[in-house]
């Protein structure tokens, strides 16, 4: 505990130096969306010892479909409640990619990436001690995308991933709870904004609620994934569908978060577990999540298929984890009389899905949004699925990129390349 505080003071002492302001060049020029232009400029330590840089490189979206390009960043600081990670790992995300081409606003110029592990380097000024003796400098990290503060009603009930500041804050202005970025440009002073905690950089500020600590068991880049893929679908399965021994469940869309669903289905107990896709790739991977029945829905009716597999019936829990309006409906129409329709994956701004309401209300469908876990509560039980292997990490993550292949990760998702989930390596 001394050790640790000791070696945050020496880390706060030295981040308190400025380089001076050097001019940073930016690629003007875009040809191909998505892809990345990188600086040439570099982190430069300051002081010695335990000394962090006085500068650092974060990977910044400014307008739709124009390519990311890698900026020098001053050093964030962390405020109270709040830690400064080492970032080691990002994961690539669809929702990052619909804030790049332009299907969710958000504001810009910011830093994207929300699925990250790390290593924490500084606590905030007047953290208290709880936070920093659950925290210490030098733990292994991983985040959540979802930040609760901890205090508003929700959080205050346990409902963090209803966290009021998180969304009026960082989903609508791109800010942490003091209504401040933590990022400014190098070049200009001017400031960057935050999708989550900025994490596809090379540090990131993270509120304190939002972070659990990785065990040494765990590898820093395929854990990553437990702050949004895993996160999600454990929110849709845990609170959402509360998925039951025995339950039949079918997974629209086995991305990143699907495929996470149809392990954490079996973890549940599940019986059938059915994955629908259009690629047969993703769904002979599937197969290795725990899908029992696979229906590709570019080939066959998955209601249909989904109908026969189960009886007649339907499932009693059906997931869509794509976001668009036909799959939408394909999950409402593919449960049972009093079954739950689960719907994690987010759409084009403005989409809108349809429902029959004669028989959602004489059959007792339920339709269930759901946007995420509950970081103080569900992190640490994720972690320890993930130490126990019920949760298998390696089959989840199947791509890995550099920090400078950024934008080749982005636009291979955008172009379905990626099967499973792939992780962007900081480290």
């Amino acid at each position: 505990m001394a050790s640790a505080m000791f070696r945050r003071n020496i880390i706060t002492h030295y981040s308190k130096f400025a380089s001076s302001l050097s001019s940073l060049p930016r690629h003007s020029s875009i040809y191909n969306p998505l892809s990345m232009s990188v600086s040439s400029f570099h982190s430069e330590s300051v002081g010695g010892g335990g000394g962090l840089p006085s500068s650092m490189r974060g990977a910044v979206y400014w307008e739709p479909n124009k390519p990311l390009t890698i900026e020098e960043f001053h050093m964030p600081r962390p405020k109270a409640g709040e830690v400064l990670i080492k970032t080691k790992a990002c994961g690539v995300c669809h929702s990052d990619l619909h804030v790049m081409k332009g299907e969710i606003p958000f504001t810009s110029p910011c830093v994207v990436g929300h699925e990250i592990t790390g290593e924490v380097v500084e606590h905030g000024a007047l953290t208290d001690s709880k936070t920093i003796e659950r925290l210490p400098v030098g733990s292994r990290v991983v985040g959540a995308f979802i930040m609760p503060c901890g205090n508003c009603s929700y959080c205050s009930k346990g409902h963090d991933d209803l966290c009021e500041a998180f969304f009026a804050y960082n989903r609508a202005k791109g800010t942490l709870y003091d209504g401040e970025t933590r990022l400014f440009f190098r070049n200009s002073g001017k400031p960057a904004y935050m999708y989550s905690m900025g994490g596809l950089a090379e540090y990131c500020v993270v509120p304190a609620n939002g972070v659990s600590v990785l065990p040494d068991s765990l590898p820093y880049t395929e854990s990553a994934i437990l702050g949004c893929a895993v996160f999600t679908a454990y929110g849709a399965m845990a609170h959402a569908a509360q998925v039951r021994p025995g339950d039949s469940v079918a997974v629209i869309g086995t991305g990143g978060v699907g495929s996470s669903c149809l392990q954490i289905a079996r973890a549940f107990g599940a019986s059938d577990i059915i994955a629908v896709d259009v690629r047969d790739e993703k769904l002979q991977k599937a197969k290795t999540f725990g899908a029992t029945h696979t229906v590709n829905s570019a080939k066959e009716d998955p209601i249909e298929k989904i109908l026969e597999i189960t009886g007649g019936k339907g499932v009693d829990v059906a997931v869509e984890a794509l976001g668009k309006p036909q799959t939408f409906a394909q999950c409402t129409q593919s449960v049972k009389d009093g079954g739950k329709a689960v719907m994690i994956g987010l759409a084009q701004a403005g989409s809108l899905g349809e429902v029959d309401i004669n028989r959602l209300v004489r059959r007792k469908i339920q339709v269930i949004g759901s946007y995420g876990g509950r970081a103080r509560q569900d992190l640490p039980k994720l972690i320890r699925l993930a130490e126990t292997g019920i949760f298998n990490l390696g089959h989840a993550v199947s791509r890995t990129y550099t920090f400078e292949e950024a934008g080749k990760a982005f636009q291979d998702l955008n172009e379905g390349k990626i099967v499973g989930r792939a992780v962007i390596e900081i480290i």
